[in-house]
This record gives C-alpha cells, structure tokens and sequence, in this order.
C-alpha cells in the first residue's frame, strides 16, 4: 500500500518536472520562431512594455490572473503558487542553454515538440491535484462553472487571449493557429492519463 508521505512525494514530484517541461516546451516554441503560442504571444506583446525577460513577463501575468479566480471560486493550492514561481524562471534558463535551430524543418519538428509536450506537460501538473495554474485555474473554473468539456473551454480561452496578444504587437504565425487548434485536445486526452486520485480510507468498523 501507498502511504499518505509517499503520494504527496509523488504529486509533489509529478508537479515539479511537469512545470518545468512547461517551461522548457514553451522556449522550444520560442526558438523555432514560427509562431508562439497564444498566451506567449500575449507575453511577447507585454514584455518589451514592462521593460521584463520573457520569463518574468510569464510569471507577472500568471499572478495577475490569479485575480480571476474571485468570481469563479477557485481555490489555490501549492500548485498555483509554484506555478507562477517555476514556469517563467524555467523558460529564461531553457532559453539560456537552447540554440536556434536552423532550416525550417528542424524548427518545425521544434515547435511540434513544444505543443505536444507542452499539452502533455499540462495534464501533468494540473493532474498531480495540488492546484491547477493560475491560466489553467480559470479554464477548470470555467467547465465547473458552465458543465462545457476541457477541450472546448480551453480552446475558447486560447483565442481570446491571442487576440489581445496580437493587438499589442505579439508575433502571430503558423504554429499559433497549430497550438490554438490542438492544445485543447491534448490536455483533454493528457489530464486523465496523469491525474492522481487519492487513496480512499477503509472504512472504520
């Protein structure tokens, strides 16, 4: 039997490399330079107007959204806090140590690494249980509130904020529109595979 410390090690863990793929998986978008995802783009459109590196930018945004929480009752939890520490500090560092790939097919096969590890990343520390991320806290907020499915909750959340994104001059190109079309559908599939139910006490005689 699993004890109670041994599961905890276990989401804390799940939790931890599942943030920092996140981090790496969006400097691989970065460095393919063919289009960023929607929320990086928003990032991109912020960073040069807050006089911030990309990362921090990510980390400021993630504590801004928090502020969304309030009317969709959502509770943080460690997860939401490390969130918002890890992911933007994890693409500084991955942007540190990653070169620029040359000709378009190399930067290609980056950038579909980057989305599918990026979904997969996701479901990860969204399933380890600890608290969803601050972005992610608003989607989970959403299909409670509304019943709608994840894939389509967070697809219509990708749009809106690559909208506003643009509009502050983010760069927009192929692998936005590939990201906004497939995210949705990897975190729905991604989310059960790494989701950690906790072990059901016996009941007491």
């Amino acid at each position: 039997m699993i004890s109670t410390a041994m599961m905890m090690h276990r989401r804390l863990f799940q939790l931890f490399w599942g943030l920092g793929l996140y981090g790496f998986s969006m400097a691989l978008m970065l460095r393919a330079d063919l289009g960023l995802d929607p929320w990086d783009v928003l990032h991109q459109g912020l960073a040069p107007r807050l006089g911030l590196s990309f990362g921090m930018t990510v980390n400021l945004v993630g504590a801004i959204v928090l502020l969304l929480w309030w009317p969709l009752r959502q509770r943080p939890g460690i997860g939401t806090v490390c969130n918002i520490a890890v992911i933007g500090t994890a693409v500084d560092l991955s942007l540190m140590i990653l070169p620029t790939p040359e000709g378009y097919a190399m930067r290609f096969a980056w950038l579909a690494a980057g989305i599918v590890l990026n979904g997969i990343a996701g479901g990860a520390y969204i399933g380890a249980g600890l608290g969803p991320g601050p972005r992610d806290g608003v989607m989970t907020g959403f299909c409670r509130r509304t019943g709608l499915p994840v894939k389509w909750v967070r697809t219509g959340i990708e749009i809106g904020v690559l909208a506003v994104g643009w509009l502050l001059g983010g760069t927009v190109g192929l692998g936005t529109l590939l990201y906004a079309a497939t995210i949705g559908w990897i975190v729905h599939h991604a989310l059960p595979f790494f989701t950690i139910v906790p072990r059901e006490r016996p009941a007491l005689g």
